[in-house]
């Protein structure tokens, strides 16, 4: 399945989002929850690409076997939760002859602005997440979430009174918090998948630098492994953290002290060439990460095995 480069949408509002998807209009026009059984995508929107001003959290699996997801084929029998934030590039994913079950939540930065998750949704990565990296629910992680997306639909179908955006935000809230606990269940539960790509970091790091690739094209960054790998940098980063105790960027830091030790070891080259081969623009910035990272400057620590 291709996705149309086209320039995307801007979806400015939920009002307009319904609109689009000709569902009837939101209750409340900060927050929905839509049944995605109603969800219709007409044909000229297939595959279009938008950018949305809310969030959007959607419970979704597929009721007639594989759906088209991205840019690839992804089976949703078991159901996945896929999470998209605020000016995050989505595309439309009406396969013919899919259909849909679940629900999506939207929301806008605005419903909980003047709440503590207004600050610590930043800290969720998965939002950042591509399809292709979608929660799978276990039968009993399912039950939870469509307990709380039950919950919120019940408020929003209830009698607007002054506690009301107080009682959905704190389930939004308890959601993303069973959403991490069940995404660090999954990094542990597939850990033969979260192995295979380590190993893929790990060849895509020795070769670029054993081809000099450091030397030509500067520090390997967090998006270049990233996209070698096939994954976002936020799911990267959270997968390594899980299994390695570091984030994408510490660990790309700890292969650059292991190789900075291996030519220190093994060549004459000085410290400043040592720097400029694996990437770094500046000595004493490559000086300054190694002795954060080792307690000793570099020249200390050839010295010392002397």
């Amino acid at each position: 399945m291709e996705k149309k480069n086209n320039n995307p949408a801007k979806i400015t509002s939920i009002s307009q989002f319904h609109s689009l998807l000709n569902l009837s209009k939101p209750l409340n026009p900060m927050i929905s929850l839509v049944d995605n059984t109603q969800l219709v995508v007409s044909g000229d929107l297939d595959n279009n690409a938008f950018l949305l001003d809310f969030y959007k959290i959607s419970y979704k699996f597929s009721t007639n076997g594989k759906i088209g997801y991205g840019q690839g084929y992804y089976d949703f029998n078991e159901g996945g939760l896929m999470f998209a934030s605020p000016n995050q590039l989505i595309f439309t994913d009406n396969e013919e002859g899919a259909k849909y079950g679940g629900f999506t939540l939207l929301f806008h930065p605005d419903f909980i602005r003047n709440y503590p998750l207004g600050k610590t949704i930043k800290k969720y990565g998965f939002f950042s997440y591509d399809t292709n990296e979608a929660l799978h629910l276990s039968d009993q992680e399912k039950n939870i979430i469509i307990g709380l997306l039950t919950s919120i639909d019940n408020e929003l179908h209830t009698a607007i009174d002054e506690m009301s955006q107080d009682v959905i935000v704190s389930y939004i809230d308890v959601l993303l918090n069973y959403s991490n606990r069940f995404y660090k269940r999954q990094f542990i539960t597939r850990k033969t998948i979260s192995h295979d790509l380590l190993l893929k970091v790990e060849d895509t790091l020795d070769n670029y630098f054993n081809n000099s690739e450091s030397l030509k094209k500067g520090l390997p960054t967090v998006d270049f492994l990233a996209s070698k790998i096939n994954v976002s940098s936020h799911y990267l980063s959270d997968m390594l953290r899980n299994l390695t105790g570091q984030n994408a960027q510490q660990h790309i830091h700890s292969k650059l002290i292991e190789k900075s030790k291996d030519f220190l070891i093994s060549t004459n080259l000085s410290v400043a060439e040592i720097a400029y081969q694996l990437g770094f623009e500046y000595p004493q910035s490559f000086s300054k990460l190694f002795k954060k990272k080792t307690n000793q400057t570099p020249l200390e620590f050839k010295n010392a095995l002397n």
